[in-house]
């Protein structure tokens, strides 16, 4: 835009003339200007003051501004909406970008290098590293003879032929000829189906154990230790306390076997507590065997889980602890009432504490005459009948 060669002061001085009196003709011829000119002066600065028309006149320069600035604005996102498929993160992209911007938008290098945030030296730097055409092509020559080796081992190969470079170049080369090594595949082992644990159906036949948490009042945590007989269902153990480690695990089991004696397995998952060094020392000095089950899989303690969800449904869950004490108390209470009042709809409704004492009275009946048979710890029937067998399958 042409600038006038008339500032807002003398502008403002002619009309100020005309106001008082002078012809505009005159007025015209005095200063150079057609009346056309004196018209449009009028029609925008009339009846303003040298400070209004200058106020004017910023903010036609600024709207001129935004209005170019907005323009900018515009054509970069146009331009970048070419570039988002790609992904400017090396040199060479961002060379790239830039030539299309420059030869499709026609923007100016310094502008495209502004949009794709590249630095104008990298974009007009021009590689003078060689070819290497010979190292490529027995680079080559050597993967396809040697289709598993990675590029370390086709370096030996290169530098034992008297090529002298090192291993970082034989790696960008490597990658630049797309000579990387698939991986294989893992084949799909037959995993066949997994065999269930047997237990005599008698007492200590096989314990599970695991751990319950919950949390006081006021926010504190605690855990609840549980051990379960998975035949007769009883609940031997509810240890509670804030911190149970592996340690306290081991001594707790050894105190509940000298009162009710030795179990012929006990079952858990890989918690820490039971994986610790502390509980295979006492696992292989007391003589119990212990089985974990799979990663994964909690219904392979599905006894436990089930002990562990009606404790949670019928005791923390209807339940406000308000100390260490407090928990103790009503745990200890509950499991009392689990063993021996409440019914228990896998043992024909029978009390665990009842179902153990039958049993136990008929332990040396069924060891002689169902040795052999095999039957679910819990049946799927319901409500269902008390029905002795020897052996029991579970996991």
């Amino acid at each position: 835009m042409k600038r006038s060669k008339f500032t807002e002061e003398q502008i403002i001085g002619i009309l100020r003339e005309q106001e008082a009196g002078a012809k505009t003709t005159e007025l015209c011829r005095k200063h150079g200007m057609s009346e056309a000119t004196f018209y449009a002066w009028k029609a925008k600065f009339g009846g303003m003051d040298v400070s209004d028309a200058k106020r004017l006149k910023q903010l036609e320069d600024e709207n001129a501004r935004l209005k170019r600035l907005l323009a900018e604005s515009l054509l970069d996102q146009a331009a970048l909406k070419d570039l988002l498929s790609r992904k400017l993160v090396t040199p060479a992209a961002r060379r790239e970008a830039v030539a299309i911007l420059v030869e499709h938008h026609e923007m100016s290098e310094r502008r495209a290098c502004s949009v794709v945030g590249a630095d104008r030296t990298s974009i007009r730097y021009r590689s003078c590293r060689p070819d290497d055409t010979d190292l490529r092509e027995r680079l080559r020559t050597l993967a396809g003879e040697r289709r598993r080796f990675g590029y370390r081992r086709l370096h030996v190969l290169l530098r034992r032929e008297g090529h002298s470079v090192n291993h970082k170049k034989t790696q960008r080369i490597y990658r630049e000829e797309g000579l990387s090594v698939r991986k294989r595949k893992g084949r799909k082992k037959a995993s066949g189906t997994r065999a269930p644990l047997l237990s005599m159906v008698m007492p200590n036949a096989r314990w599970s154990v695991d751990f319950v948490h919950d949390q006081f009042a006021h926010g504190r945590r605690f855990r609840i230790f549980n051990v379960i007989d998975d035949v007769t269902k009883e609940c031997l153990a509810a240890v509670v306390d804030t911190s149970i480690s592996g340690r306290r695990v081991a001594r707790e089991l050894t105190t509940l076997i000298e009162r009710r004696g030795k179990p012929g397995l006990i079952v858990s998952d890989h918690g820490t507590e039971f994986t610790s060094n502390a509980m295979l020392a006492w696992s292989e000095d007391a003589g119990v065997p212990w089985h974990f089950i799979a990663p994964g899989k909690p219904m392979q303690n599905g006894i436990c889980e089930a002990f562990n969800s009606k404790m949670r449904d019928e005791l923390l869950n209807e339940t406000l602890f308000f100390g260490l004490d407090h928990a103790r108390s009503a745990v200890a209470r509950w499991v009392a009432d689990y063993n021996a009042t409440r019914p228990h709809s896998a043992l024909g409704y029978l009390t665990p504490a009842a179902y153990a004492a039958k049993l136990t009275a008929m332990g040396d009946r069924l060891l002689e005459t169902e040795t052999l048979r095999r039957s679910p710890i819990a049946h799927n029937a319901q409500p269902r009948q008390f029905q002795p067998s020897a052996l029991v399958s579970g996991g």
